[in-house]
């Protein structure tokens, strides 16, 4: 074992940033899947394909399964599950990086490399701050939000552990933005309740909004003459605008929410809308019900999704922004691409385009394979594939049925976006992006 540990230790060493990302997520699913297969995680039979699924929606945060955390999961089998998102949450590398840092005086430039494709670090963050304020930000925000959940569950008819394990395991969850409920209803039970849709929006956001924006914004308060990045402002205004939008669409064309009275309608439109583009996947309200109208602004909030270095998946919305900024200047027959009064380095640019044109391929190749093989609709079948490739775990009622071919699609594709679809196209060639050169106005996508 410790010549083949030293062996793929030395291959790792060869290999891309991005590559490494790929071969540290497969093993960290391979491992979750055998402790998915042992008999006392699971409550009842449990076939290899729904093990795998299981396994790889909990790494790469998505939150779609097949079967019922509560009723085919032992807590053993639960426990492994909250794990895979907790590390598929922050990156499978933070914490032996951080380890490292605080015992060495600094991380290899192997493991930096790796970090840097991971996490998308502008460079106006150092790697030790950054990863020191990842690991506070995590812990305070699960931390705040067990307690939240435990006072929120306060009427449940729970004894002391039972409600402790679902505060916690919600609570990670949440933050993660990984979509896993002990609850087989997910959240419908709650629209009503305030306090639990704010509990879940507070840390699905504070999670989607990401670790960027938090150091970016702690450093503005405890370090004079900080200047607030780009990449925080394009992330911050994006998403209000995007949050907003989504919101009043739902409040107002939704009739599942329309039929909803007062504070609970307004609760409604916005957790839905909330947990699409901070790519959560809890849902309050049943979307198998929605219209085609408002199902479509939900893919389009998850195909967009929230922050890079976050949580959330989907494009991002950086990426969303230098994409249409560059698509603005082309119109304009502008040289420079200008957002904010600020010129967009040609790099991000050519990234942001990339990773728009290459995420539009992997969703149409998604929704054509499944059409093969699944007797559902185009509408379902969209937005079951975006819920994957955008890691979001929101589902209009199909994944229990997939076939077992829509399912290894399903797989794939949740894989591949928890990597990053511009990851994962540089992990299958032989380059990868070098951002080690000082750029005046950097941004993360």
């Amino acid at each position: 074992m410790k010549t083949f540990l030293r062996k793929y230790n030395r291959f790792l060493l060869t290999q891309s940033p991005q590559r490494n990302l790929v071969y540290g997520f497969f093993m960290y699913n391979l491992i979750g899947f055998l402790l998915l297969c042992l008999p006392f995680a699971r409550k009842s039979d449990l076939s290899i394909i729904d093990a795998l699924f299981a396994s790889t929606s909990a790494i790469s945060t998505t939150g779609l399964l097949t079967l019922s955390m509560s009723d085919d999961f032992t807590f053993f089998g639960q426990l492994v599950i909250m794990l895979l998102f907790q590390i598929g949450g922050i990156g499978y590398m933070t914490f032996t990086t951080y380890i490292l840092l605080n015992t060495s005086r600094r991380a290899s430039q192997w493991r930096e490399r790796i970090l840097s494709a991971a996490f998308s670090i502008p460079d106006t963050l150092k790697l030790r701050p950054f990863l020191k304020s990842v690991i506070i930000y995590t812990v305070l925000f699960e931390i705040i939000g067990t307690i939240f959940f435990f006072i929120g569950f306060a009427d449940e008819d729970w004894g002391f552990w039972e409600r402790l394990w679902n505060s916690l395991f919600h609570s990670v969850s949440a933050f993660c933005t990984a979509g896993f409920s002990l609850f087989n209803s997910g959240f419908t039970d709650y629209v009503s309740d305030g306090w639990i849709n704010f509990t879940i929006s507070f840390l699905a956001i504070a999670g989607s909004l990401g670790f960027i924006v938090f150091t970016d914004f702690w450093l503005k308060l405890t370090k004079k003459g900080h200047r607030v990045s780009f990449t925080s402002k394009l992330i911050m205004s994006g998403f209000l605008i995007l949050l907003t939008a989504g919101t009043t669409t739902l409040y107002f064309a939704e009739p599942e929410i329309i039929s909803l009275d007062g504070a609970p309608r307004f609760y409604a439109a916005f957790f839905q809308s909330m947990s699409a583009m901070t790519t959560v996947g809890f849902n309050t309200i049943d979307f198998g019900g929605f219209i085609l109208p408002t199902a479509m602004v939900t893919i389009l909030l998850m195909y967009i999704g929230a922050s890079p270095s976050g949580t959330s998946g989907g494009l991002k919305i950086t990426t969303f922004v230098a994409t249409v900024a560059y698509l603005r200047s082309k119109l304009k027959n502008s040289v420079e691409v200008m957002f904010f009064n600020r010129q967009i380095p040609d790099e991000r640019v050519s990234v942001a385009v990339s990773t728009f044109i290459f995420y539009f391929m992997l969703s149409f190749a998604g929704i054509f394979l499944l059409t093969f093989s699944e007797t559902i609709s185009l509408e379902m079948i969209s937005f079951e594939v975006l819920s994957a490739l955008g890691t979001v775990g929101l589902s209009m009622g199909i994944t229990g049925s997939l076939t077992m071919f829509g399912k290894i699609v399903i797989i794939c594709l949740m894989f591949i976006g928890r990597l990053g679809v511009l990851t994962f196209g540089l992990a299958i060639s032989k380059t990868y992006i070098d951002n080690g050169h000082v750029i005046e106005e950097d941004i993360a996508v």
